[in-house]
């Protein structure tokens, strides 16, 4: 390991990274190693990586990527070099990198928005399913673990490789909500960030949290991070049981997890008046009825989540406490070399969550 001013004094180092070939193709190639390219940049070398929900859309083909390029937004793993105006890091420190990365002294990440903050790379961030990854920002933007690798089982591994972008977003989504003692909570969702949405409920002290899912493992997993009714029903169906469940009243609080048009839409049409709907399922439509909420006083709230701000004020923290235990939503685990399988098993629901293992600490 190495500190560095500039630039990684080996230019022409390679290492294995997982590359979006086509729809349903993914590939394991030699690329170039990433370097330092700022004075705020780290290097960090990978340890544990994993598919996001997000990632099955270009996956499937549904949204646009460009061929060939490098994958991946979620990653625990070792500092192995850093720039020279990085203090607060340093080499062999274990730390979460999140998917945004937060530059701390734009308007944004002083709100505590980091997921908005203005000096993000074009892009945003992408190739943590790789060997090493560049983390821009890396003294605010990296979330610092105690300790080292050694010093936890797996399972708290996995929970703390979820703070990197899952329970984090599903944090956000129950944050945004204005969640309050008692509230009656709906999540609409139930992969991993759905799943996680039902643990930050739980956090904030939901009293009622109706959890929306059709699949029995899903289900079987909500219940035991906190929900309290499940829900297998979709579409007009779906807000005729919260209705009949709330006395028609409807619920305070709906966290919207996916990003369809129908999730959005009875998410809208699911909470009381005066309700707030929170929205961190990635946009897949254009079509929203923004007059509807206004007619029955509904906020409509949510958006990219804060992963560091939430991590470094709470889930951290709760996790360590072992309050909370995300990593249970990664059902199935792959070495790099079969990151085809890590996709084809979240895209066909033999998993929840696939875990991709790097390398050893």
């Amino acid at each position: 390991m190495t500190t560095t001013t500039d630039t990684n004094s080996d230019t022409t180092a390679t290492m294995k990274a997982a590359v979006f070939v086509e729809p349903e193709h993914m590939e394991v190639r030699d690329v170039p190693r990433p370097k330092i390219e700022k004075p705020t940049d780290a290097i960090v070398r990978v340890l544990k990586a994993c598919v996001c929900g997000s990632d099955l859309w270009w996956f499937r083909g549904i949204n646009e990527r460009e061929h060939g390029s490098l994958v991946g937004h979620e990653a625990i793993g070792i500092v192995d070099e850093v720039g020279s105006g990085v203090h607060d890091m340093k080499p062999g420190d274990f730390v979460i990198v999140p998917f945004t990365h937060a530059c701390s002294h734009c308007v944004a990440c002083e709100k505590g928005y980091d997921g908005n903050c203005s000096n993000m790379e074009p892009g945003g961030n992408a190739g943590y399913q790789a060997e090493y990854l560049r983390a821009t920002w890396a003294d605010t933007a990296l979330v610092k673990i105690p300790g080292s690798p050694a010093d936890y089982s797996d399972e708290r591994i996995a929970s703390l490789l979820a703070l990197s972008d899952v329970m984090a977003t599903g944090y956000h989504a129950a944050w945004s909500a204005r969640i309050e003692p008692g509230d009656t909570v709906v999540v609409y969702g139930a992969g991993a960030v759905g799943l996680c949405a039902v643990i930050g409920a739980k956090l904030l002290s939901a009293g009622r949290i109706i959890a929306m899912s059709r699949h029995e493992d899903r289900a079987k997993l909500a219940r035991e991070f906190g929900a309290t009714d499940i829900v297998p029903e979709r579409g007009d169906e779906a807000v005729a049981r919260i209705m009949e469940m709330t006395n028609g009243a409807g619920a305070d609080r709906v966290l919207e997890c996916v990003g369809s048009e129908q999730s959005i839409e009875s998410a809208l049409r699911s909470g009381r008046p005066g309700a707030y709907v929170s929205r961190v399922g990635m946009p897949h439509t254009s079509n929203i009825d923004v007059n509807a909420p206004f007619w029955r006083n509904v906020t409509l709230t949510g958006g990219i989540a804060s992963v560091a701000t939430h991590d470094k004020s709470t889930l951290l923290k709760a996790v360590l406490d072992g309050r909370i235990d995300p990593g249970k939503v990664f059902t199935a685990r792959f070495d790099l070399d079969h990151v085809q399988d890590a996709y084809k098993a979240m895209d066909e629901r033999r998993a929840i969550k696939s875990m991709i293992d790097i390398a050893e600490a």
